[in-house]
């Protein structure tokens, strides 16, 4: 059953942001500051016709780890969650691909139905929804993520460059 209210904050934004409270927060897990390690696509998503959601799996993590990493301090013990949100937006995109290709209804021996391709895609897009708001990525869940500090000094931007 859910619990009532916001969503706790990490233990470590709540440190960065000065709010931390032992007698209200809980340091949680800590994880190695490893980055994460790309899965072989392959292995993964094995068979010739997947070769198009390798390929988009493998750009979405190219252009989408790197930006966690800096901003949110993604580790490669977090990493299945980032490989869950890069097949998740794969496979949506092949969902989507199919949809203009065969069309919302399909012809069958019973007549017109709404095609498959349609559930798939809000199944998809459902968990996606899910994924971005875990991981910060749409405007109003990055206001609530907290950049990592990585020591040093003031001047020293770019790491986000």
């Amino acid at each position: 059953m859910a619990v009532p209210g916001q969503k706790p904050k990490p233990h470590i934004q709540a440190v960065r942001e000065g709010t931390f409270r032992p007698d209200r927060n809980s340091e949680g897990a800590r994880f190695a500051p490893l980055d994460p390690v790309e899965p072989d696509w392959s292995e993964l998503l094995p068979g010739d016709a997947s070769e198009d959601v390798r390929e988009k799996a493998a750009d979405v993590w190219a252009r989408t780890v790197p930006a966690l990493v800096a901003s949110a301090g993604l580790t490669d013990s977090q990493r299945e969650t980032a490989i869950e949100y890069c097949l998740t937006v794969a496979r949506l995109w092949q969902a989507e691909r199919e949809l203009s290709r065969t069309g919302l209804v399909v012809e069958t021996e019973r007549g017109n139905v709404k095609s498959p391709w349609v559930t798939i895609a809000h199944q998809y897009r459902t968990h996606f929804r899910s994924l971005v708001g875990e991981l910060g990525l749409s405007p109003a869940a990055a206001t609530r993520i907290t950049p990592p500090d990585f020591g040093g000094d003031d001047d020293d931007d770019d790491v986000f460059d």
